[in-house]
């Protein structure tokens, strides 16, 4: 008999500015969807983690908020929750938009990781819409900064560069037993979820018309006998303006919303999702450290 191959886990954190595209990356290096995208910048709020595997490695990647200077509780919370997820990982991905790069942004965070130990990686994203030349400069410059081992060029919306940097991951994952079964892509809670999915919905289809700060609060999550689900769920607004933008006219809006959410969670589950949306104006929920607990986030003063 052959002898068993040596399994190796470890810890990998995605970092970056707001909208560098860490989400799509985290979805592209698992092989299907676990953290929600948007154009919308920060709209990452939990560390849920994404599961990859990659021969007999399997690599836990922590899908942190994009880092940034923090104004409010929410904020703080969410940056809070970025440093925390690079805490003891095996490897720290800085993914970086080389062409919108938000420097403010991005050069704090680079002088930040100058010091840590973990092995250091530069992904440089969106190469399918981004100049030769100014790629090549910003990634000798960003590379003089701080001591990254390797500097990889992808596309995490194309998948270009992807299987490559998965491979060179999976090789610096330290031997070890698999923490999670094969089957799991992430730890994240079928209810939250289903709450992330509505969530970006949300972001989807009101783009600009709806500020950054509202939630989507899980409320049940209860199987039915005939093995469908069904999801009743609470979308938190801080301002009475905010509720006709949702609502849509005559609920058209909202409808919209739900529906997508629903198909996009029935494909994911692989059952029939009944989904139950109602709108609530609370001016002070993003002080509500109940909400914090249901979305995945620390309560942070």
């Amino acid at each position: 008999m052959s002898p068993s191959p040596v399994t190796k886990c470890g810890v990998v954190a995605v970092i970056g500015a707001p909208n560098a595209g860490k989400s799509t990356l985290v979805n592209q290096l698992v092989g299907q969807k676990v953290a929600i995208t948007s154009a919308k910048a920060q709209t990452t709020r939990a560390r849920l983690l994404g599961i990859a595997l990659h021969d007999e490695a399997q690599m836990i990647l922590v899908d942190t908020p994009g880092i940034f200077e923090p104004k409010r509780r929410l904020d703080r919370a969410m940056v809070s929750a970025a440093w925390e997820g690079a805490l003891e990982a095996d490897a720290v991905l800085l993914v970086v938009d080389p062409v919108k790069q938000r420097r403010h942004e991005l050069m704090p965070l680079v002088e930040q990781l100058k010091g840590r130990k973990e092995r250091k990686i530069l992904v440089l994203n969106k190469v399918d819409v981004s100049k030769k030349e100014p790629l090549l400069e910003l990634a000798q410059e960003l590379t003089q900064l701080a001591d990254f081992g390797e500097v990889y060029f992808v596309s995490a919306l194309t998948g270009d560069g992807v299987p490559e940097l998965k491979e060179n991951l999976a090789s610096l994952m330290p031997e070890g037993p698999w923490h999670y079964p094969e089957d799991q892509v992430s730890d994240a809670s079928e209810r939250l979820l289903a709450a992330e999915v509505t969530r970006e919905q949300l972001y989807q289809q009101l783009h600009e018309e709806l500020p950054y700060d509202a939630a989507v609060r899980p409320e049940s999550y209860t199987q039915r006998p005939d093995g469908s689900v069904e999801v009743r769920q609470q979308i938190v607004i801080a301002r009475d303006s905010q509720k006709p933008i949702v609502l849509g006219k005559q609920g058209s809006r909202i409808k919209a919303i739900g529906e997508a959410a629903r198909k996009e969670l029935s494909e994911m589950l692989g059952v029939k999702v009944h989904l139950f949306l109602h709108v609530k104006v609370d001016e002070r929920w993003a002080e509500n450290r109940e909400i914090y607990e249901e979305i995945g986030l620390d309560w942070v003063k």
